[in-house]
Parts: structure tokens; sequence; C-alpha cells
């Protein structure tokens, strides 16, 4: 069974995870784990605690010499700010300074029903672990899933459709053109639309506002017979639309059309199959998931983040000691994280599609999952 767990704090001294279960003999390059952290932390859009941090993941256990060891890989994220809240963060008993405290919830967040829930009179107690600082680990996590997959040559990218109003048209994408997407900083592929959304990032900047927006992730490359239709918890997009959901911000999930598909005719809806070499669609529609069952198709999945609920201009709340109304508390944060979401996106699903390969292949070393990967892959063309 493929897990893992992550802990840490938003400004503690750093985020850990331990990943179990993956095969040994795992090429894992470092720079590359690197890397898509760098991408997570970029965007038009976002704020301050961006120019603090440069994320370097730094490996305790499970790999050597560039290799998985088949036993939990422990990773560690050091935060840089730690410095400058060491004292607040304190994990030793300390005096709290009062006015450090906070006691007014900002609407949309967490704070106050967190609060509630585990009895803290401090709300930093709740926002510290539910900032979206923690998805650093979840991309370092994605990151040696997506090694995993390239063994299969399976791959994930992902684009911005929409910040704010405005929004791509909607139009068949061909994989490679999503790597386009990496010379945008908001990650679109219109770079007229580019223009407009950086300018209205500027405007709601200037009001004191932040923008959510909308991104869609493309994974290449699946075979047919990931997840199952057997049970409701088996089902692979509904793993895929649990683990989206899991992620800070996202309101919405759809696959393949969608929502759209409800003001359509069934005969429009459906992909029709043909065979040339093995089975092919004439659309995907479905975006490459059927009843829970992985088609063959490349998975399409979009996914609806609202603004963040941290604002300069913060609305209006309630002091849950003495009950009179405030403003919201404020706290450092991004105008606008959908092209860093749709980076998080990426790795999230790649966790999923690792885990979903293991249970259709297994094995305890890499040479093991491909010999049965492969042995399948001739049933599948031979059907």
């Amino acid at each position: 069974m493929l897990r893992f767990l992550n802990s840490g704090e938003s400004h503690g001294k750093g985020l850990v995870a331990i990943i179990e279960g993956l095969p040994s003999n795992i090429n894992i390059d470092i720079d590359y784990i690197n890397s898509e952290l760098a991408r997570r932390q970029k965007g038009y859009g976002r704020g301050g605690r961006m120019k603090i941090e440069t994320d370097k993941v730094e490996i305790l256990s499970g790999i050597r010499h560039g290799k998985t060891l088949g036993s939990p890989i422990t990773i560690l994220i050091k935060n840089k700010d730690w410095e400058n809240w060491k004292d607040i963060m304190s994990i030793e008993k300390k005096d709290m300074d009062e006015s450090s405290i906070v006691t007014r919830p900002r609407p949309g967040h967490v704070d106050l029903a967190g609060a509630i829930k585990y009895n803290h009179r401090d709300i930093r107690n709740v926002l510290e672990r539910a900032s979206a600082r923690e998805t650093a680990t979840r991309v370092a996590i994605g990151s040696i899933a997506k090694e995993f997959l390239k063994e299969f040559d399976i791959e994930i990218l992902s684009h911005v459709i929409q910040i704010g109003c405005y929004r791509e048209k909607c139009k068949e994408i061909k994989f490679e053109t999503l790597r386009l997407a990496e010379k945008s900083p908001v990650r679109v592929l219109d770079r007229e639309l580019e223009n407009k959304i950086i300018s209205e990032i500027d405007r709601a900047k200037k009001q004191g506002d932040t923008l959510g927006g909308v991104f869609e992730i493309h994974v290449h490359n699946l075979p047919i017979g990931l997840g199952s239709h057997q049970n409701w918890d088996r089902k692979l997009d509904g793993k895929i639309a649990q683990i989206l959901m899991a992620q800070q911000g996202i309101k919405g999930v759809e696959i393949g059309a969608g929502f759209e598909t409800a003001n359509m005719l069934g005969s429009k809806v459906h992909d029709e199959i043909y065979y040339e070499n093995n089975y092919k669609r004439t659309s995907n529609n479905a975006g490459g998931v059927e009843s829970g069952i992985s088609n063959g198709e490349d998975m399409v999945v979009r996914a609806a983040m609202k603004p963040i609920p941290s604002l300069v201009k913060p609305l209006k709340s309630v002091n849950m000691e003495t009950k009179e109304e405030f403003e919201a508390q404020k706290e450092r944060s991004d105008v606008c994280a959908v092209p860093a979401a749709s980076v998080v996106a990426e790795h999230l699903i790649a966790w999923v599609i690792a885990k979903e390969m293991l249970i259709k292949f297994g094995g305890d070393d890499i040479k093991e999952v491909k010999r049965n990967y492969n042995e399948y892959m001739k049933y599948v063309s031979s059907r």
C-alpha cells in the first residue's frame, strides 16, 4: 500500500513527509524535485513569502545513490522564515505575548470552525497547519511519484484556463502544447489572455482584494484499467476528485466535459469507439475515465479555486473573546495563487496515479512492476 503522512506548520521549523510503499530501484533526481518545488513558488500574484523561501528538499532516509531502497522515504523542507517566528511559534513553553494572539477569524478560512473544534484560544494554532505552505511537501511527494510514472512514460502537465472573469475559449489541446504554459507567468496558453489576467491581478492588488480561477490537468499515456467499478471507494475519478478537493482553496472538480454534459444530448456526450491497432475514441468527453476505470484516453481534470480569504482590506468579523465586531485578522498572503495551485494539483494527481499503478501491477522492485505492466499491455493489445 502506497501512502504518505506529512506534518509541519507554515512558520514552524520545517515541513516533513514520510512515503511508504514505493518499490526499490526507482531513479530519483533531487535536482528534479527541487525544480518542481520552484515551479510551485512561481506565478504572477504571489506574495512576500515567496521572496523569503527558496524551497529545497532534504532526503533523510529511503534513498541511496539516487535509487529508492523500498524502505520509507523521509523528506524535510526547512522554513527559512522560522528565524523570524521562533518566539511566536516556540515549541518550548513560554509566556505568550498577548499582542501576537489571533482572535479575529477570517471569513472563508478554517479559523472559526477550527478554533472551536480544537478548543484553541489562539487561532494561530489552526491557521498555521491549514496554510497552503503545507503543499510544498505534497509537491515533493508528487515529484517522487512522477519519477515512478516516468518508468511507464506517463506524464502530467497543467495550464490555467481562467483567472477572475477572464477565461480561455474551450478548444481541444494537444498534450505537447501544454508545455507552453511554463513560459507564462500565469500559466495560460493564450498570450492575449495573459495580458488581461495580469492587469486584472494588478487591479485586485490595488483594491486589497484577491482572485480565484480554474486550472486544467492532463495525464498522458494512461493504460486502460486503473481504478475499478466494483465499489465506490475504488473508482479512479472519485479518488482524483477527493485528493483535489483536499487541496487548499479548491471548491469544485470536474473530469472531461464535466458540468457541460448536463446541457448536452447523450449522443453528443459519449465518446464513440473505433479500432486502429488498438481501441480509440473519436472524442474525449469522458476525460479518460468511464465508471471509475481509465479507458486509455488522456485524463483531463479541471478544478476551481476560490479567491484567497486573507485580504489586505479585511472583511467584517468578530473578536472571539469579546464578541465585538472587528475587521478580520490580516495575514501575509498572495493576491492570486491559481498558477501555483495548478502545479500542486499535478503532483496530487501523480500520487493517485502512482498508487493505482501499484494496486494494478504490484511488485517490490521497479523491474518486477514493469514486468507485470508489460505483460498486461501485451494482453490489452490482444483484445
